[in-house]
């Protein structure tokens, strides 16, 4: 029977940075601000304008810590598959492994410590993630913010004018829920992550995890067209 070659972790990132490349990453489009329209824009539309360069900021900073966060979690299953390979065999009693396999022991509990070090900086990733899905939050507040500003001024269908170029407050407000429900939901999906990849010893479970990691299932391309969208809206972007 010829066994199904598992793909490594380098091919993993690999082909994320061909995904990347294919659906456009934020980070490399740098900001233009040619568009001399929104230079001098105040009240609603300013607030708007600052929010979309906040959620393009946050993003490409999320984008890094996933980078990070993968070269973290490659780490620990590599520690944790190293482990596996220099486990005594059951059939010695825990006493007499020490005893005639003492560099053995002494392996596993260097590999303890280092794949403790790699799990410390994996949380640390993903504290940052949260924090990161926290600013998003303050952001859907202010945007909400703005929309409840508007049907007090102009009645509860809002401005009826575009705010910034076509679309109106509550467009605005629609993209920001759309950013900010796939960034929680792949902040859910890291957290199951980190806490179950150091504990699973099957290479595919790791495998998989690995791959929801660096390809981030809940946020696809449309997500990163709906910011594109709104920076192009607002100015950022030029037409």
């Amino acid at each position: 029977m010829v066994q199904k070659q598992r793909p490594e972790p380098s091919q993993l990132r690999d082909a994320g940075q061909q995904l990347r490349g294919r659906t456009g990453d934020p980070a490399e489009v740098k900001m233009s601000s040619s568009n001399t329209k929104f230079s001098a824009v105040t009240g609603s539309a300013r607030k708007i304008r600052d929010n979309a360069a906040d959620w393009h900021n946050l993003m490409v900073r999320w984008d890094k810590l996933n980078n990070e966060g993968f070269q973290f979690a490659t780490n620990i299953v590599n520690k944790r598959n190293s482990q596996k390979d220099h486990q005594p065999l059951d059939d010695f009693p825990s006493t007499s492994v020490s005893q005639s396999f003492p560099s053995a022991v002494q392996q596993q509990t260097a590999g303890a410590a280092e794949l403790q070090v790699e799990c410390s900086k994996l949380q640390a990733v993903v504290d940052q993630m949260v924090v990161i899905v926290a600013k998003m939050e303050h952001l859907m507040a202010i945007q909400q913010g703005v929309q409840h500003l508007e049907e007090f001024q102009f009645g509860s269908e809002g401005r009826t004018l575009p705010l910034c170029q076509s679309w109106r407050t509550k467009e605005f407000e629609e993209s920001s829920q759309v950013l900010l429900a796939a960034f929680s939901q792949e902040l859910k999906l890291k957290q199951m992550i980190l806490q179950e990849l150091a504990h699973t010893t099957v290479s595919d479970l790791h495998m998989i995890y690995l791959s929801c990691w660096l390809h981030q299932p809940f946020i696809p391309a449309q997500t990163r067209l709906t910011l594109e969208a709104l920076l192009l809206e607002t100015g950022h972007r030029p037409l």
